[in-house]
């Protein structure tokens, strides 16, 4: 074990390390099967392929993930069962989540991921890890950005109060 001597992958991680990362993989893991769901409500043909790419990301981040705690000896989350496919026009009009929440709710959990990316980043004494959740960071912001042209497109916005000059 290298303590800080230029090899950070053989640097143990610490305590805030293996909680940011665990933390992360779980609430990614319960994201993967709220959007799962979502995907069985969704109609917008944009918004679902925007979840389908969601979905694969945060698996595949996962899937890295934990790698990183496994061979640290440490037991990642549990992952939840997939979801079964759904049709859309079979959930009754009352208890399906429509288009622009679904949106509205994926556009809150960009910005709460990036903050607890850099979280993540911040406490990160291996470069190895912060070097991951860099790269997470720019995936969520390149993310954020087509979501948030597809928001503007289809009308889901809703703006605060626009400062206008009078």
């Amino acid at each position: 074990m290298g303590i800080m001597d230029g090899n950070p992958k053989k640097d143990p991680m610490h305590y805030g390390e293996v909680i940011g990362v665990w933390a992360y993989i779980g609430a990614s893991n319960g994201l993967i099967s709220g959007y799962e769901a979502f995907v069985n409500h969704a109609a917008d043909k944009d918004l679902i392929k925007l979840l389908e790419e969601a979905i694969e990301t945060m698996k595949s981040e996962v899937k890295e993930l934990e790698g990183v705690l496994q061979e640290n000896g440490i037991t990642p989350p549990p992952a939840l069962p997939g979801r079964a496919k759904a049709n859309a026009e079979d959930i009754p009009v009352g208890a399906r989540f429509m288009d622009p929440e679904i949106s509205g709710a994926i556009s809150i959990n960009v910005g709460q991921g990036m903050v607890s990316i850099c979280q993540v980043m911040g406490q990160c004494l291996r470069e190895d890890i912060a070097a991951m959740f860099a790269k997470y960071l720019k995936d969520k912001i390149m993310f954020g950005a087509k979501l948030l042209r597809m928001n503007k497109e289809k009308g889901w916005i809703i703006p605060p109060p626009l400062h206008t000059s009078s």
